[in-house]
């Protein structure tokens, strides 16, 4: 008999949880068309926009996502899309968005976009008119005008007040680090201080302390009634960030994602952390794999929750045959869903995922445990 090889126990968390079978399952379709996206309260007023014009023939998925998302930027849903919301260090909102056919999976996006309200429609324009995914800044307003999008300032009264408060309580909170002088007391201006990347301690100094704020985000995946998906993500970004940031929102498989044959997604949070993850590639590939839209939004979030245990974070899913789910950490995250038959839009409240390894541990089956150590 050939000698069976024993896990060293401290293996065991790393091994064991991604064989772990999440206990939840998927909210049911209520049919097609169908639109959902991140958020409830100010946002259903996208869902609904969106969800109302698929009712009309001559509406494709494509443009039920630019409808929608373009319904919150004219609204400032939250304060957290379109103009005169999250204005960086200098008092300017700049803007970010994307968009992707779930059919060809392609993208256009725009970051930065400054001086143009409709930022949803310019990626649009991008994903139509280019060959290109991405543009950014200065160029992306200069591509908006040649495409007929009037410039005008994105500042408000209120966006500048805001600013202006957030000057005189010393710039706080911000998004520096590592600079002099001490960036939780000071306005700057800042310099660099030098870092020694083999010191001991070097990599707890390359993220945010606690005052960084998170942002909210649309993001919404439609279904049109003939099966074909498309999403989209429209955001200002975060207050008070550095200028030139960009988020989550316009990356694609980061703030969202579609395979139309599979499904889609759509994230929100701290988008610097979320990136670095993908989570809505990550969570349509779960899709791919078997697991239940709940369970695709619920690994998401484990996975980040392992590395980034404060990470405030919202990812809602759908598939193809528009079951749906959601899940979030760091706060109680609420989505919004409209499909046929629905005479309005429904609010889902998602609590926040606890991650406890040992309970994890506990919910891990026998079977699976010799499956994982007979492989090994």
């Amino acid at each position: 008999m050939a000698k069976r090889r024993l896990i060293p126990s401290k293996f065991l968390p790393h091994l064991i949880l991604p064989l772990i079978a999440a206990t939840s399952h998927a909210n049911p379709s209520p049919g097609l068309p169908l639109v959902i996206n991140t958020w409830g309260g100010p946002f259903t007023t996208a869902t609904d926009a969106a969800y109302l014009a698929l009712l009309s023939p001559s509406t494709s998925a494509i443009d039920a996502v630019e409808i929608g998302c373009a319904t919150c930027e004219r609204n400032q849903c939250d304060g957290t899309v379109g103009y005169g919301g999250s204005p960086d260090e200098t008092c300017e909102t700049t803007l970010d968005a994307m968009i992707m056919d779930g059919t060809t999976m392609k993208s256009g996006a725009v970051a930065g976009l400054r001086r143009v309200r409709d930022a949803i429609s310019v990626a649009r324009h991008v994903l139509e008119h280019t060959a290109h995914s991405l543009l950014v800044g200065d160029h992306a307003t200069r591509f908006a005008v040649e495409n007929g999008f009037r410039e005008e300032d994105l500042a408000t009264p209120e966006s500048r007040e805001k600013c202006e408060a957030w000057r005189r309580g010393n710039c706080q909170t911000n998004y520096r680090i590592n600079v002099e002088p001490d960036p939780t007391t000071s306005c700057g201006p800042y310099a660099p201080v030098e870092m020694d990347s083999l010191a001991e301690g070097y990599a707890g100094l390359l993220e945010a302390g606690e005052g960084a704020a998170s942002h909210d985000t649309i993001s919404m995946v439609v279904i049109h009634k003939s099966g074909v998906m498309a999403a989209g993500t429209s955001t200002n970004g975060a207050s008070h960030k550095v200028p030139g940031r960009v988020g989550d929102g316009p990356i694609v498989g980061s703030g969202s994602y579609v395979d139309g044959e599979v499904g889609g997604c759509g994230a929100t949070g701290d988008g610097d952390v979320m990136m670095r993850f993908l989570p809505c590639y990550q969570a349509v590939e779960n899709l791919r794999l078997g697991m239940s839209p709940q369970e695709a939004a619920e690994d998401v979030v484990e996975r980040m929750l392992r590395k980034h245990p404060r990470i405030s974070s919202g990812i809602v899913v759908v598939n193809s045959k528009g079951e749906h789910g959601g899940a979030g950490s760091g706060w109680t995250f609420t989505y919004a869903v409209r499909g046929s038959g629905m005479n309005e839009t429904q609010v889902i409240t998602v609590p926040p995922v606890e991650l406890d390894r040992e309970e994890l541990l506990g919910r891990a089956t026998g079977f699976s445990f010799r499956q994982l150590q007979n492989e090994l």
